[in-house]
């Protein structure tokens, strides 16, 4: 049956198996900005702002996941903040780190600091490789 798998599989069949998992770690709690601010002093974070109800951002993230080089995941840690769900821990972003709420958007942090953010089409994970 082998053979036959190979001559008809499906290129969405193909394209399954090359997906690669992202490695997010959810941003649901208000303390974990603490935790962020800490994490950055030792590599980069990556927070990424999604609304569920949008289309757009929809077509972001899954472009930014087709990005995302996860084989350099150990320099970088990757935080996914659900916009809808946690609106509370958005609000709380924006004023931590002095940063305008978009979405989508994405925060490169370092040093405790934003050093990079994009919102919509401008958000690129070709981006991260500069902050590493």
């Amino acid at each position: 049956m082998g053979l036959f798998d190979k001559v008809f599989k499906s290129q969405r069949d193909i394209s399954k198996e090359e997906i690669t998992e992202v490695p997010w770690h959810p941003l649901t709690d208000q303390n974990q900005i603490e935790v962020i601010k800490e994490e950055s002093k030792e590599r980069t974070v990556v927070v990424f702002k999604h609304s569920t109800r949008c289309g757009i951002s929809r077509m972001v993230l899954n472009t930014f996941e087709k990005e995302v080089d996860v084989k350099t995941g150990e320099e970088f840690k990757l935080y996914f903040l659900d916009l809808i769900a946690n609106r509370g821990v958005s609000n709380e972003i924006a004023d931590h780190f002095d940063v305008r709420h978009e979405s989508p958007q994405m925060l490169i942090i370092k040093e405790e600091k934003v050093v990079h953010h994009a919102s919509h089409h401008s958000i690129s994970a070709t981006d991260i490789e500069e902050y590493l």
